[in-house]
């Protein structure tokens, strides 16, 4: 007799599974390693009213207990927000986690494993992982690659995270079979800017077609996800001529300082904000909740069929 999946549903996440309506997932990471507390919690508190705002429910995840909570309290919220020692879970360690009974915070990859086992097909992050700068011989590529080959949900991001090789990022989702959908222009958008001077496989604009094309992939059987990269809006963007160089700069700080793997990103990250005063975690706010946006009418465009 096969045992029961480890998952627990937020009252407010069953309802909407009961009801067919429209769920987004949205991932726990941003949360425990994107930005101190009490900022986090208040991003985090922001990003689930707007999807409630735009017509879904907002689905957390995050391991706890040994169980993969899909949807937080508010209070789960707050104690993940302040806990110490969280695992950031890729898919190579969220069996051992929930195994173990640690606490987890979920990535890309993660996330898009437990959306699909709780029946949710569309997550909204602000980017997602890709191939890192010197991959040939570090060969540091992010798990959210493989992921979205083989896992089928449709992920809404502003992009891959500029601090990567974007035209290789884009080569590895061609060959794994990912459709890599730029919304509302031709161009590929870069995260924190809209233009990262790479076309775009394919271009969509509106909810209803990506949603159409979600349904599409499953009734002829293709496995693995979609990318939509929705640009950062207008008015939140900081221009790729204005933030390359302050990447470049963030890289050779961490060349010099030899910082690794799961290290890397998170070090990036924190670099860029100090050299943009700040600004560079203010157009990720605005990413995020422009993706939720979206991620919800692409929810409520598959639910309601």
């Amino acid at each position: 007799m096969t045992a029961p999946l480890p998952l627990t549903y937020s009252p407010e996440v069953a309802e909407a599974r009961a009801n067919n309506a429209a769920i987004v997932a949205l991932e726990s990471t941003i949360i425990t390693h994107g930005m101190p507390y009490p900022q986090n919690l208040e991003t985090a508190r922001r990003v689930e009213a707007e999807v409630r705002a735009a017509g879904a429910v907002p689905a957390t995840i995050a391991v706890m207990g040994g169980r993969v909570h899909v949807g937080l309290s508010d209070a789960e919220l707050d104690r993940l927000a302040q806990a110490k020692g969280v695992m950031k879970l890729s898919r190579a360690d969220l069996a051992a986690c929930v195994a173990l009974g640690r606490t987890g915070a979920t990535t890309v990859a993660a996330t898009m494993i437990c959306a699909h086992l709780a029946g949710i097909a569309v997550f909204a992050t602000g980017g997602i992982g890709g191939v890192h700068r010197g991959a040939e011989t570090s060969f540091d590529i992010s798990a959210d690659l493989q992921e979205l080959g083989r896992t089928p949900v449709t992920v809404v991001a502003a992009g891959a995270k500029a601090i990567l090789d974007l035209p290789k990022t884009l080569e590895v989702l061609e060959t794994l079979g990912v459709p890599v959908i730029a919304v509302g222009q031709d161009e590929f958008p870069a995260f924190w800017s809209r233009s990262s001077g790479l076309s775009a496989p394919l271009r969509m604009d509106s909810a209803a077609e990506i949603a159409a094309a979600h349904v599409m992939r499953g009734r002829l059987g293709l496995g693995g996800g979609q990318l939509v990269a929705n640009p950062i809006p207008v008015e939140a963007e900081i221009p790729r001529a204005e933030i390359t160089p302050l990447i470049e700069e963030a890289l050779a700080g961490a060349e010099s300082g030899k910082v690794s793997a799961k290290g890397v990103t998170p070090f990036l990250l924190q670099r860029l904000f100090e050299l943009t005063s700040g600004r560079s975690l203010e157009a990720n706010i605005a990413l995020v909740l422009n993706n939720a946006r979206l991620a919800s009418a692409i929810a409520r465009a598959i639910a309601e069929g």
